[in-house]
């Protein structure tokens, strides 16, 4: 240590210019080295610790500034960069750690892994189809240790840890018991997997994903029974909110299981054996292993800003470098339960008599953690990070914690990240109940004044689907401005917490000419920009949305929206936002939203204005391009079918007053016999069937989420859409036969393809929509004609000159049969509107 501080103290006057004091770093650098260009060091450490000791010594040459240059290169850190009090600048005098001209560093927290061989011979647990394809090489190890890891990057691209399914397809859970602790899944066809050590589930529940350690399987016939390791088998099976789902309607939950041997079986696939400390791999066409980059991280976070509250870090700058290769192991050491936007559950359960001082009907409790990043900054002001990369991260990217004002991040690339690209504020820390609002004594605590501008957030959450693009927490003053968020598998933005009206630290945010797009990949109840609790004096202006993504899993296919005030939202002006329909949900908000102008009638320059201005739309070459397996939403109609039992009378006029509590037009309503329908644009078609059931108990409610045959005029040549419509609902079964059932529904798929008589049918006859929805085997038809037309004068023209379509109608009627409850003879039954 003498020696090294004698180094530092004899090469301070070569660091002296007459502008600043500048230190160089090059990988090939040494840390004996002075600094300077000619001779740079070899790592940002010592270059920070050179600078510290210019301004310890109060050395002129650091009265302008001192800026470290990195040169081009890849720095693998062994250790976290710890950023100091005594690290930081003045405004006159900042630090600025930056990329050299048309330079491209990289702080990397990964391991290079080579030596790979070709497997030879059959090596236990490998698919047969497999044989002949994969690869192997020796795992690292860091201090004599095996070095785990949960992600693998190949050339650049991640790899796939492998599992039971190939991509987007997953498998459904039979029941969870939540007193065992354990879960019922079809038998997994892979041989036996009792004696796979480190299997894994993640399994789908609403707005978050769970992953789980399995400590067993049995297998019984066709079924297995899982059973988990703690702390997260008890958190999963006593938390509440978000559950496992079990559903008729819409579906149980979605799962996968990975991390087993027995799964690697397709290309871009990778495998740890631990025992015996080797990494396998399937390439993916045009790769080879021979020549490729293929890294596995090994340490969690790569840089540290950490100051105190009475010693913040102030004006350090960090410019133009890029952070690559994290991991995040908590998954595998303890599980990972999260409870929303990725925070995981320490403790959570229902309560047996529900209320809490700060909300009386509050019925649960949870302690949550917060999850690692790759660049984590607490007590620091004045400080930004701007035009740096954030990529191939595990976990979240950028996360200015606590204790943090008047900072900025500008101009970043946040892409190829399990978890969250930025997140902002406390949440709740692990002693915190969630839902107690957080307004600290000491305002220095709270995160505010940050400036979170033109980013391109795009491919994030890949890993953890219920985090999302940016995450704010308790923050105060925070703006978050032209920014492009795309590709994330739950909400564009997230701001808030609590889930409480009572004021607390936030207030004065702005979320404003953000564009956000293919949002929601994966979970619903989700928006492109959503809130929680109270924020006086808070706006969310001249935003451009659009593209949610179908999820193919989601436990409400309508539950999405664009805008979402949720629990306790409050003193919100939410105005001027584009979205191609008004699909929004206020859901528990408290008092004094303003909603003004939203929606698709909202100007074209506010899209034109939105997302990153001029001088940041290089970034745009890096977007992550839309997932070609996926379709895009729009809003539908929806019907809800309300069914009384015999005997029991449906008070209409109480039906209404539901009705119009939902938003919902109270002449939306039909009723055949005791059948009656609500068909319209609802809000929240989960919220109106659960009020339908409890203002009527035992009559039974019925969703129909499926939607899978659309005509509009749009498939027309010629004709305009009339202004005002009448509607003609239809029911009948399906047949029973699942063969013909599925006969049934490929002819609608193909329809406007292998049948474009028909449609050219439903044009002659001015026809201004067509929908066919389902649940189970009962259909419900809407036609949709204009007002003051009538459809049995128009039907006929639907074949008029058409033979085709007579021969359609005739093939049809093989699939179809009456409802339970038609007349004997009778397939379809009409619904009359309730005046």
């Amino acid at each position: 240590m003498n020696r090294l501080l004698t180094i530092i103290l004899t090469s301070l006057p070569s660091l002296l210019f007459a502008q600043e004091a500048q230190l160089w770093v090059a990988p090939d650098g040494s840390d004996a080295n002075a600094g300077t260009k000619e001779k740079p060091v070899a790592s940002l450490q010592i270059a920070l610790r050179k600078v510290r000791e210019l301004r310890r010594l109060g050395d002129p040459s650091v009265t302008n500034g001192a800026h470290i240059y990195l040169r081009n290169g890849l720095y693998a850190l062994s250790e976290p960069i710890f950023i100091r009090p005594e690290d930081s600048g003045t405004p006159t005098s900042p630090t600025i750690i930056e990329a050299a001209l048309n330079e491209k560093p990289v702080l990397s927290g990964g391991l290079a892994v080579s030596g790979w061989q070709k497997v030879k011979g059959a090596t236990a647990g490998l698919p047969k189809e497999a044989i002949g394809k994969v690869w192997v090489a020796d795992a690292p190890k860091m201090g004599g240790r095996l070095q785990e890891f949960r992600q693998l990057w190949v050339n650049g691209k991640k790899a796939t840890r492998a599992k039971d399914t190939s991509y987007p397809l997953m498998n459904r859970i039979l029941s969870w018991n939540k007193q065992e602790q354990t879960c019922w899944i079809p038998a997994p066809k892979f041989g036996d997997l009792s004696k796979a050590s480190g299997l894994e589930m993640l399994i789908h529940q609403w707005w978050a994903i769970a992953n789980l350690r399995i400590k067993r399987i049995e297998v019984q016939g066709d079924s297995a029974k899982l059973w988990f390791h703690q702390p997260e088998s008890r958190i999963q099976s006593e938390h509440p909110w978000p559950a496992p789902w079990i559903s008729k309607e819409t579906g149980n939950s979605a799962f996968y299981l990975t991390n087993a041997i027995q799964f690697l079986n397709q290309p871009g696939e990778w495998f740890l054996d631990t025992k015996a400390e080797k990494i396998y791999y399937v390439p993916r066409p045009n790769e080879n292993l021979a020549t490729a980059q293929v890294i596995v991280p090994s340490l969690e976070t790569l840089v540290r800003i950490t100051g105190t509250a009475d010693h913040p870090i102030s004006n350090v700058i960090v410019k133009g470098i890029s952070f690559q290769h994290t991991g995040w192991l908590r998954p595998s050491q303890q599980g990972h339960v999260p409870h929303q936007a990725g925070l995981y559950m320490l403790d959570a359960y229902k309560l047996k008599i529900p209320g809490t001082p700060d909300k009386k009907s509050l019925e649960n409790q949870a302690w949550v953690g917060r999850p690692t990043a790759a660049v984590e900054v607490s007590f620091a002001t004045h400080t930004g990070f701007e035009n740096c990369r954030f990529e191939h991260l595990a976990s979240t990217g950028l996360d200015y914690h606590k204790g943090v004002q008047d900072n900025t991040i500008r101009g970043n690339l946040f892409k190829d990240i399990g978890g969250t690209g930025i997140q902002a504020g406390v949440f709740a820390d692990e002693a915190t109940e969630i839902h107690l609002p957080y307004n600290p004594t000491d305002e220095r605590e709270v995160c505010s004044n940050l400036l979170i501008s033109n980013n391109l957030i795009t491919n994030v959450t890949n890993e953890d689907w219920g985090c999302v693009g940016i995450g704010a927490g308790y923050v105060k003053g925070i703006t978050i401005e032209h920014n492009e968020i795309s590709d994330v598998s739950y909400s564009g933005i997230s701001m808030g917490w609590g889930w409480t009206r009572t004021i607390n630290a936030m207030r004065n945010n702005k979320v404003v000419a953000n564009k956000i797009h293919h949002f929601a990949k994966h979970m619903y109840d989700a928006a492109a920009i959503y809130t929680l609790s109270a924020q006086p004096g808070s706006t969310i202006a001249e935003n451009y949305i659009d593209s949610i993504y179908k999820a193919p899993y989601a436990h409400l296919p309508a539950h999405w929206f664009y805008l979402y005030t949720d629990e306790g939202s409050s003193y919100f002006t939410i105005k001027d936002n584009w979205t191609p329909s008004e699909k929004f949900l206020q859901n528990a908000n408290g008092p004094n939203n303003v909603w003004d102008h939203n929606g698709p009638q909202v100007a074209d320059s506010i899209k034109v204005k939105a997302g990153l201005q001029p001088s940041y739309q290089h970034l745009l070459n890096d977007k992550a391009r839309p997932d070609a397996n996926w379709g895009i939403n729009k809003e539908n109609p929806v019907i809800i079918e309300l069914i009384a039992n015999a005997g029991q009378t449906i008070d209409v006029q109480r039906l209404k007053q539901v009705l119009t509590r939902s938003k919902v037009n109270p002449e939306a309503l039909y009723q055949w016999e005791n059948h009656y329908v609500i068909f319209d644009k609802v809000q929240d078609a989960f919220v109106l069937s659960e009020r339908l059931k409890a203002a009527f108990p035992g009559a039974k409610v019925k969703t129909y989420y499926d939607l899978f045959y659309e005509f509009n005029r749009n498939h027309c040549p010629t004709g305009s859409v009339a202004g005002k419509w009448s509607h003609t609902i239809l029911s009948a079964n399906l047949v029973a036969d699942p063969t013909l059932q599925n006969e049934y529904l490929a002819y609608h798929a193909t329809q406007f393809a292998k049948w474009p008589e028909v449609s050219k049918g439903f044009c002659n006859a001015n026809f201004q929509q067509l929908l066919l929805f389902r649940n189970g085997r009962q259909l419900m038809l809407v036609i949709s004609i204009p007002k003051g037309e009538n459809l049995d004068k128009l039907n006929p023209k639907t074949t008029e000159n058409n033979p085709r379509v007579d021969e359609w109608n005739a093939r049809m009627k093989k699939y179809q049969e009456g409802i339970p409850e038609a007349k004997p003879g009778e397939v379809w039954i009409g619904f009359q509107s309730v005046n």
